[in-house]
Formats: C-alpha cells, sequence, structure tokens
C-alpha cells in the first residue's frame, strides 16, 4: 500500500501526502504502480466527460476532460513530452539529448510537439461515438501507463541518481509487481467495448519501437522518456479506436 500510495503522490497532485508519510524507498517503485494513478486521472476524465455532455456538445466536453487531467498531474506528463520532443530534435549525440532534456525551457520542437499532440488528440475524440469516450478515455490512459510502466524493465536509467530530476532511479519490476501493475491496467477494460479490442496492439507496438530508438539514441530511458513513450502510445490506442470506428 505504501507503493501505491506513493506512486498516487508522485503522478498526481492530488493531497495523498496527507495520508500518511511514505518511506523514499516507496519512490523507487512508483512506477511499478503507474497504471493505479490511471484509475484516478481516466476516471476523472471519463467522468467529466459523461458531466459535461450533458450539458455541452462533445467538442466542449473532450476539451473539459483534457483539462481536468491537466490539473490533477500538473502537466507531469506532458513536461516530459516537451522536454524529450526538445532533446531529440536539438540534440545530436548522447551528452546533447540529455543536457537540453534536463533543460527546464521549453523549445520550439517541445512547443510544436504538444501543440500537434493536443490538436490530434481533440480531433480523434470528437470523432467518436458519444458513448464511447468515456471508457476509450478510462482504458487509455490505464492500459497505456500498465504497458508504458515496462520501460523501466526494459531499459536502464539514462542518467545517474543525481543528475536525475526527481533524484531517484527507479527500480525493476519484482514479478509481484508486475502482476500487480498487469491488474491496474486490465480491470478497467472490464468497461471497454469488446468489439474494439484489437486497438490494444497498437499501444504496445509503438512502445516496442520507442524502447528500440531510446536504446539507439541515449542508451537508456530518463523520466522525461516515461512521460512521452506514454502519451505517445495513448495517442497510438486513440488513433487506432478512430480508425476501428
Amino acid at each position: 500500500m505504501n507503493n501505491i500510495l506513493a506512486a498516487l503522490m508522485f503522478f498526481t497532485r492530488l493531497p495523498f501526502w496527507k495520508i500518511k508519510t511514505v518511506p523514499e524507498e516507496s519512490l523507487k517503485h512508483v512506477v511499478s504502480y503507474w497504471s493505479f494513478s490511471g484509475w484516478i486521472t481516466g476516471g476523472a476524465m471519463a467522468l467529466v466527460f459523461w458531466g459535461a455532455s450533458h450539458l455541452f456538445n462533445i467538442e466542449i466536453s473532450v476539451i473539459l476532460a483534457l483539462i481536468s487531467r491537466i490539473m490533477i498531474t500538473g502537466a507531469l506528463h506532458e513536461d516530459g513530452f516537451a522536454d524529450f520532443f526538445d532533446g531529440m530534435g536539438g540534440g545530436r549525440d548522447k551528452t546533447g539529448i540529455l543536457r537540453i532534456m534536463k533543460d527546464s525551457h521549453i523549445g520550439s520542437y517541445g512547443v510544436l510537439a504538444l501543440i500537434l499532440y493536443y490538436l490530434t488528440v481533440y480531433s480523434v475524440l470528437s470523432s467518436l461515438p458519444k458513448e464511447v469516450i468515456p471508457a476509450t478515455l478510462l482504458c487509455g490512459d490505464t492500459f497505456c501507463k500498465f504497458v508504458c510502466g515496462h520501460i523501466i524493465n526494459l531499459l536502464p536509467y539514462a542518467r545517474n541518481e543525481a543528475e536525475s530530476k526527481a533524484k531517484v532511479v527507479y527500480s525493476r519490476m519484482s514479478i509481484k509487481e508486475k502482476l500487480i501493475s498487469l491488474a491496474g491496467g486490465i480491470i478497467p477494460l472490464y468497461f471497454f467495448p469488446l468489439e474494439y479490442v484489437w486497438v490494444l496492439i497498437t499501444p504496445v507496438a509503438i512502445f516496442m519501437f520507442l524502447i528500440l530508438y531510446l536504446k539507439k539514441k541515449i542508451g537508456g530511458y530518463t523520466g522525461d522518456c516515461c512521460g512521452a513513450v506514454f502519451l505517445l502510445s495513448e495517442l497510438g490506442f486513440l488513433l487506432t479506436m478512430a480508425a476501428l470506428i
């Protein structure tokens, strides 16, 4: 429970820290329980969309749903996404990429990536039938976090601990943690329409491609890479959903 609570504290800005103080060791395991934070962020998006859709059109409801996740996470994943594209776009080698990714200032690659990302997500979600959007928001979030959490099992950390933004290097998942992460990712699929189950293939394929890309470019991963890999995998999930419908 300490590890799950640590993950909720790390991946959201909700005041879970008021419940109890978790051991510092738990911070090394937050990625293993990342999918459970999706229950909150994905669930919030689904509920906000469902509620807003009774008052507004689909387009406005989609925007409000996306805003709800940004507010809950403090744009944590978007920050990593922007840094990822700044680094990969502007860095010539591993040293340059990591240096740019660590810079807190956003560059042109990051700005353009975020604009294009949200334009695409907004367009895709707005094109879906109203009745499937809540389940798509919930399951896309949780399943992709489960998939992308395995980045810590397949790649080493690209920096040393002292250079980490969070000042912690994540521990690889134990067998027990892999099973718990799996549960966090697939239990919400109970609400997902069975006829669209093929959509689950795309985020896995994108994740594996990005693993190979990161291995080649920087020989590992960083916290920024985690956020970028998640958002890109989720985008693939949404695009495939739109294609199937």
